[in-house]
């Protein structure tokens, strides 16, 4: 088998540095020698999203405004978080009360994944949420408007089909979630 290789970093250069977006700029060589001196790489903090199933079945989802896609879209509670001032499952509980004001004792990692490794630094850390109870009042950024919206288990896979389900990350953990709970068998 052949034996691949790291691309070399000769220079890294911050080239863009907001609260909001972080550009890197590097200068590499790869593995057959040819040099690119200009491979822009996003710096993005660390996504968790969240799988809140209720004691009933009932999955807790929330639809809201994503202004790069310009749609309200329907998905599971998430968000940024630094990984190195809080672990990822702490993040995960709380983007789910805040967003939702739903919390669970009962939580699973059910895997952690690169989001867009060719141009971007962040991995998603999708939990499953289970037993999850309404206890506490919405907590929304100012940049926030998000409706609850319940949903049976069963009808996550045609949610998905259809397309009302279409955020990536969202579609990924339904997979992830589902198999774990034996809704649905991946081979």
């Amino acid at each position: 088998m052949k034996q691949l290789q790291k691309w070399q970093i000769l220079k890294s250069a911050l080239v863009f540095d907001h609260k909001w977006y972080k550009l890197r700029r590097d200068e590499v060589r790869l593995p057959n020698g040819a040099l690119i001196d200009d491979y822009f790489v996003s710096v993005r903090a660390e996504v968790a999203i969240v799988f809140p199933v209720t004691q009933e079945g009932e999955v807790i989802m929330v639809r809201q405004y994503k202004h790069g896609a310009q749609e309200i879209l329907l998905e599971f509670p998430g968000g940024v978080f630094n990984s190195d001032r809080e672990p990822a499952e702490e993040a995960a509980m709380r983007e789910l009360q805040e967003e939702t004001g739903y919390t669970s004792t009962q939580i699973t990692r059910l895997s952690t994944v690169f989001d867009n490794p060719t141009k971007d630094t962040n991995r998603i850390h999708f939990f499953l949420a289970q037993n999850v109870e309404k206890l506490y009042d919405q907590h929304l950024d100012s940049t926030e408007d998000i409706v609850i919206e319940k949903v049976r288990l069963e009808q996550i896979p045609g949610k998905i089909s259809s397309g009302e389900i279409c955020v990536a990350g969202s579609i990924a953990i339904s997979f992830l979630a589902l198999q774990h709970l034996q809704q649905i068998t991946i081979k």
